[in-house]
């Protein structure tokens, strides 16, 4: 492929290029060391493709913001090709370079994302607020058997990796403890901590973060995968509210299942802790038991179930707002239901500290 020639005309201050101009034309421009051209000069090119005509162009005005030169002689195919470079040029530079951004700014931006996120959320709250009342009055609008379809999904498909998590937690903390009572002589004791751990904080907690993983992502995928298919407009168009059938029956599910699904992994920690005891600090069942009966209480029991409803409401708020506010591409499902995950994360851990200073603070 024969390349282009070009020269620097010192009395007309001119650029006169000729042949071939292309890529590989870039070794033909002088050495202009600061020189002003004022004429660009085509009247012998041959041939001229974008590349060529951004090299001419960028050696006739180093600066996009120069002045373009006089184009003299060039082809009329040629002459709209230099200006459309020159123009998608000028537009590229008028590109400011991001800045990145410093520690104020980026706290400014997180703070205003949160707050956007917090009064999304009071307004979602608000409409489903109202949306109950008007059916409390009319129980035939109900969705009963959409209701009924969640809770089976929400309480039976978790029952398997609740138990199985929460025996294997049992079993990690009855050992733990236990290797440290050992050296006390207190391992009698053992059953008390597991107790207070597994109900009050271990149980209610894991539970709900293994349910706003599972549950909260599929019902942020599942809303924004609708909402992509315009399938939630067609439930508007036909006279139907989004919330009273895909929201309302989500968040009943969730309140349902998720105590009795902290009631099962009591259960399923205190099997584990059990064992541990019984193999590792010669604690028969009838020992753990006896132990179990004279100091468990009830109120120590309740107060992990009673977290449930409290972790259920918030993860089915915030799981039904992202899925609703998903916009219409895959890419915002997938963005969405990550921050599901996060913030249902987020609102378990401060909730559940939330609960150990009041309940500290009554004396529970």
């Amino acid at each position: 492929m024969t390349t282009g020639a070009a020269h620097f005309d010192e009395t007309q201050a001119a650029l006169i290029a000729s042949g071939d101009w292309h890529v590989g034309a870039a070794s033909a421009l002088p050495a202009l060391d600061g020189k002003v051209v004022r004429v660009l000069d085509g009247t012998a090119i041959t041939q001229l493709d974008t590349n060529g005509a951004w090299l001419l162009l960028n050696a006739a005005r180093p600066q996009p913001s120069d002045p373009l030169p006089e184009l003299r002689g060039f082809q009329p195919r040629h002459l709209s090709l230099l200006n459309l470079v020159a123009q998608h040029a000028a537009t590229t530079a008028a590109q400011t370079e991001p800045s990145q951004a410093g520690l104020l700014e980026t706290v400014g931006r997180g703070s205003l994302a949160i707050g956007k996120h917090v009064s999304g959320l009071v307004r979602f709250v608000g409409q489903l607020a109202i949306e109950l009342v008007q059916l409390m009055g009319k129980p035939e609008n109900w969705r009963w058997r959409e209701l009924g379809a969640q809770v089976s999904t929400v309480f039976a498909g978790a029952i398997p990796i609740v138990i199985g998590m929460m025996f294997l937690l049992g079993v990690v903390f009855a050992y733990l403890l236990g290797s440290q009572a050992q050296q006390y002589g207190a391992s009698i004791f053992v059953v008390d901590g597991l107790l207070l751990a597994i109900l009050r904080e271990i149980s209610p907690v894991i539970v709900a973060v293994l349910v706003a993983g599972r549950t909260g992502a599929a019902i942020t995928a599942q809303l924004g995968t609708m909402k992509v298919n315009e399938e939630i407009d067609a439930i508007t168009t036909l006279g139907l509210s989004p919330l009273a059938v895909l929201v309302i029956p989500r968040m009943i599910a969730l309140l349902i299942a998720l105590p009795l699904l902290i009631f099962i992994g009591d259960i399923a920690g205190i099997i584990g802790g059990m064992l541990v005891a019984q193999a590792q600090l010669d604690i028969t069942n009838y020992m753990f038991v006896d132990r179990m009966e004279s100091v468990l209480r009830l109120k120590t029991l309740l107060v992990g179930i009673l977290k449930g409803p409290v972790f259920a409401v918030f993860i089915a708020l915030i799981a039904c707002r992202m899925g609703l506010s998903v916009s219409r591409d895959a890419s915002s499902v997938g963005a969405h239901t990550t921050s599901t995950v996060v913030q249902s994360l987020v609102a378990i851990i401060i909730l559940n500290a939330i609960f150990a200073v009041l309940f500290v603070q009554m004396d529970i």
